[in-house]
């Protein structure tokens, strides 16, 4: 399965022009000079290129505009208000190196007010990124945002320049803010937007904004499709250890509802039953019938064949029972008693299976203690203890794949019904 991803879209290509307030023909006019004189030879072209501002002929706009500078002895108010023109014209063809040189030359005039001076910083950064120069617009918005600007369109601009230019920590640390704000005023964040940090996330290799994303999409959009999605995307991460943790894997596909196929039963109960844990297995099986999965077809042979097996291997696991209860008592690490106390939690003995795994933990020298509080957890969980299963959870720190399943466990445990 694929990696998650959010696909970051705007509709850049009309954000310019759809801005509120967003420069047009009389732009320039009324905003930058509408208290001052303009002489008739710069007054003409003037009001000609405004026309072809209007009518989308934007090029022929600053081309006229020309004909207005080519006026010798220019005023003050007549080079603001031939920039404001500009302004708007450089917009529509698309130019934001030019809207950059009109807003200075405003800026610079005195003749924007804070606000106004914000809505061409909108404008620049929107059309910066239509014209796909990420950087630019990032330090667009950026400045827009520096600046005291709050417009939701240009945060969707900012996050777009983010994800484009790569800085994903940025990206990370906004998108955060964002989600506690919704937060503390009562909201649910927005599913795009949780979206959108777990692919940050996932992106720069931050594990702790994407057990946030992660826990935070799974309690606030629980699903089947989504745990699918979220649950594919764990062998892909470089740090998972897919071969070790493919049971596991299973196991939280089967308490989600995404087990499908009449595969993924038989191979889950075979991983169970190699694994020592055969009364997973045949539990696995039994599931697999009742879902109407298993048992059909020209396969249903093959299925009655190994619930019969799972029954041998219970068998067996029973009779040796005692031997490997004396093995791991004498044995020099706990190991062996981690896997039986696994073994009797899915049993049925869950608090046998408890007692043996913490003095597995106690006894020390285990190869992998974190998959042994991964699995106290899991113990407790079957007991029924869903509070003490989460605490033991929350301890799990691996950095192979177990603290990462410890994490969606508490998730699952929290929003099963």
């Amino acid at each position: 399965m694929k990696t998650l991803k959010t696909v970051v879209a705007i509709a850049v290509g009309a954000l310019a022009l759809s801005l509120n307030g967003a420069p047009g023909a009389e732009f320039g006019i009324s905003q930058a000079a509408a208290q001052d004189s303009v002489r008739k030879e710069v007054g003409t072209p003037l009001t000609e290129a405004s026309k072809f501002v209007k009518a989308g002929k934007y090029r022929e706009a600053l081309a006229k505009l020309r004909d207005a500078e080519a006026v010798g002895g220019r005023t003050a108010a007549e080079n603001n208000a031939i920039e404001g023109v500009r302004f708007s014209a450089a917009m529509g063809a698309n130019d934001p190196d030019t809207m950059v040189r009109s807003f200075d030359a405003l800026k610079g005039a005195g003749k924007l007010s804070q606000s106004q001076q914000l809505q061409y910083m909108e404008a620049i950064a929107g059309t910066y990124l239509r014209n796909r120069d990420s950087n630019k617009a990032l330090t667009w918005a950026q400045r827009y945002f520096k600046e005291g600007g709050n417009s939701a369109t240009m945060k969707q601009v900012l996050q777009n320049a983010q994800f484009a230019t790569g800085d994903m920590s940025g990206a990370i640390k906004d998108t955060l803010e964002e989600i506690a704000a919704d937060e503390k005023a009562g909201r649910t964040p927005p599913k795009d937007k949780l979206n959108l940090l777990l692919y940050a996330a996932q992106k720069k290799g931050d594990a702790n904004a994407e057990g946030i994303a992660t826990e935070k999409l799974l309690n606030y959009y629980p699903d089947p499709k989504l745990w699918a999605q979220i649950l594919g995307s764990l062998p892909q991460k470089k740090s998972f250890d897919n071969n070790r943790f493919q049971l596991d894997l299973y196991r939280l596909r089967l308490a989600t509802g995404n087990m499908r196929e009449a595969n993924d039963y038989m191979e889950m109960a075979q991983l169970a039953a190699q694994a020592g844990y055969p009364e997973e297995g045949k539990q696995v099986v039994d599931k697999g019938f009742a879902a109407g999965v298993l048992g059909q077809g020209a396969e249903g042979a093959r299925h009655k064949r190994l619930a019969d097996l799972m029954i041998k291997k219970i068998a067996e696991a029973k009779a040796g029972a005692a031997a490997n209860e004396k093995a791991a008592q004498d044995a020099k690490d706990g190991n062996d008693f981690v896997k039986l106390g696994l073994a009797n939690a899915f049993g049925g003995n869950a608090r046998k299976g408890i007692d043996q795994i913490e003095q597995g933990i106690a006894k020390g020298n285990l190869k992998r203690p974190e998959d042994a509080k991964l699995y106290l957890g899991l113990a407790h969980y079957l007991a029924g203890d869903t509070a003490k299963a989460q605490g033991v959870w929350k301890t799990v720190k691996g950095t192979d794949g177990s603290a990462d399943l410890a994490r969606l466990w508490i998730i699952q445990s929290r929003t099963k019904h």
